[in-house]
C-alpha cells in the first residue's frame, strides 16, 4: 500500500480512541510515531501496548499551546485532537479550541514542510437531504443559534483554512471525513458515540436512552476500517490535496433504535425485549437538532486508494462488546 516508505509521523490525540489504534498500526507498518495528547479525553491505558516501543515517543501536552509542537520534526502530521459536538455543554470550547489547534498544526506544517492529514467529520454534511454523501456534496447546517452545529462549523472552517493555505502557501494536506467510528479503546461516555453508552446500559441491564424517536440513521465504521482508511491517506501520494470519506459500506446504514435493539440482543439474548427510554431533544437546551440520515459514498477512496471495508456491523459490534465487557470485570 505504501509508496512513500518509512516515515516519521506526528500524531495529535494519540491516546484517544482513533489515535491509539492508529499509532499501533503505524508502528506495525514500520513508521516512527511521536504522539501528543493532553489526556483530557484520551487514556494512558490506550497506549500501554506501545509505551516503551523504540519507535514511539509520547508527549503529554495541549495542541492549543503552539510550543508543544516546537522542535518536533515529522514527514506527516496527523491531526486527530478535537473538541466534539457540545451536546450538554457550551459551544465555546468546541469553536475556540478546534480553531486554535488547526491553526497551530497548519503553522507547524508550513514551518517544517510536513504534510498535514486532517481529521474532519461526516457531521459537516449536516442536514443535506441528498443521500449518499459524496465528497462534493453540499454542506448544509442549521441556524447558528443552535449550538449543536458548532462542531461541524469548526471542522468546515478548518477544511477551508487547509485548502486556502494550500493555494496561498503551498501546504500539502489531506482531509478525512469519518463516519461513526467504534471499537476497542472507544470512550465509554457519549463522547465515544451512542454504541458506547448502549453497550454499557445493556451490560448493566439498565434502560438504553434514545435521543428523539430513535428513527435517525447512521453508518458506523469499525475502527480497523477507519484506521485502514487513514493509513491509505498517509501512505499514498495520490491522497495529496484530496478529501476522502472514510466509512463502512453504505449498506450498513442502521437506525439508532435498531442499533440499540441489536446491541441488547447480542448482550442479553435471553430477554424478550430491550429496556428503552426516549429523551426529547428539548432536554439538551440550545435548540438541539439531529441529522436524520448519514450515509456515505466511498467510491472515491475505493477507486483512488484501494480502500475496502472489511467489517460488517454485526462482527464489529461483537468485537466491541467483548472489549467493553472486559472494562467491567464484574459483568
Amino acid at each position: 500500500m505504501s509508496d512513500l516508505g518509512s516515515m516519521r509521523v506526528l500524531l495529535t490525540g494519540a491516546a484517544g480512541f482513533i489515535g491509539s489504534n492508529l499509532a499501533m498500526s503505524l508502528l506495525r507498518g514500520g513508521h516512527t510515531v511521536v504522539g501528543i495528547d493532553n489526556l483530557s479525553y484520551g487514556r494512558p491505558e490506550n497506549l500501554v501496548g506501545i509505551m516503551g516501543h523504540e519507535r514511539f515517543t509520547f508527549v503529554q501536552g495541549d495542541v492549543c499551546d503552539p510550543s508543544v509542537l516546537k522542535g518536533i520534526g515529522a514527514d506527516v502530521v496527523v491531526h486527530l485532537a478535537s473538541q466534539k459536538i457540545p451536546r450538554y455543554t457550551n459551544s465555546y470550547r468546541t469553536i475556540e479550541e478546534n480553531q486554535v489547534m488547526s491553526t497551530n498544526v497548519i503553522q507547524h506544517c508550513l514551518l517544517t514542510g510536513a504534510r498535514l492529514v486532517f481529521a474532519s467529520t461526516s457531521d459537516v454534511y449536516g442536514k443535506n437531504p441528498k443521500i449518499p454523501f459524496t465528497e462534493e456534496s453540499d454542506l448544509v447546517l442549521g441556524s447558528t443559534k443552535v449550538k449543536r452545529w458548532a462542531y461541524a462549523a469548526s471542522k468546515i472552517f478548518s477544511e477551508h483554512k487547509l485548502i486556502a493555505t494550500g493555494e496561498e502557501k503551498g501546504l500539502n494536506y489531506t482531509i478525512m471525513r469519518f463516519f461513526g467510528s467504534y471499537g476497542p479503546n472507544q470512550n465509554l461516555t457519549w463522547w465515544g458515540g451512542p454504541q458506547s453508552v448502549f453497550i454499557e446500559k445493556a451490560l448493566f441491564n439498565e434502560p438504553i436512552e434514545l435521543h428523539g424517536d430513535g428513527a435517525q440513521t447512521r453508518t458506523f465504521t469499525y475502527i480497523d476500517d477507519t484506521v485502514q482508511g487513514i493509513m491509505r491517506c498517509i501512505e499514498d501520494e495520490q491522497a495529496s490535496r484530496e478529501i476522502f470519506n472514510i466509512a463502512s459500506d453504505p449498506r450498513q446504514e442502521i437506525s439508532i433504535s435498531d442499533l440499540a435493539r441489536s446491541i441488547w440482543r447480542l448482550i442479553r439474548p435471553q430477554d424478550d425485549a430491550p429496556l428503552i427510554t426516549y429523551i426529547p431533544y428539548e432536554s439538551f437546551g440550545g435548540g438541539y437538532e439531529d441529522v436524520q440520515r448519514r450515509v456515505p459514498d466511498i467510491t472515491k477512496i475505493r477507486t483512488m486508494l484501494g480502500f475496502e471495508p472489511a467489517f460488517d456491523l454485526q462482527e464489529g459490534l461483537e468485537r466491541t462488546i467483548a472489549w467493553q465487557r472486559a472494562q467491567y470485570p464484574n459483568r
